[in-house]
């Protein structure tokens, strides 16, 4: 199993749980949403437990519940900014299609 994490993403993670004064790591999810199926979840994690997966890149970890790795499997998290804007960014590619709102995905 492969999730990356680019090294903007680590440093805003870093960053947040810096902010925050704990945790170890974020946690990246799915939920049954929206039109098209699933919504990614995030969350700090601030504790491991046996059903989860750790990736590490860049000083920063990601946690993961082993239910979710059959359609996280292959994701990279990006930190972009764009204008105004800035964001996590998950570029998954077992994404078939997304909803116009961009707020649910089905795989």
């Amino acid at each position: 199993m492969s999730i990356q994490l680019t090294e903007s993403a680590a440093r805003r993670i870093d960053a947040q749980i810096a902010k925050r004064g704990k945790g170890l790591g974020l946690r990246v999810g799915v939920k049954k949403s929206g039109c098209s199926g699933y919504a990614y979840t995030m969350d700090y994690a601030d504790e491991i437990g046996a059903e989860d997966q750790v990736f590490e890149a860049h000083g920063a970890r990601l946690v993961v519940k082993a239910e979710h790795l059959p359609v996280l499997e292959g994701l990279t998290l990006d930190w972009q900014k764009q204008g105004l804007n800035e964001s996590f960014k998950f570029l998954n590619p077992n994404v078939k299609a997304q909803c116009g709102c961009g707020e649910s995905f089905a795989v």
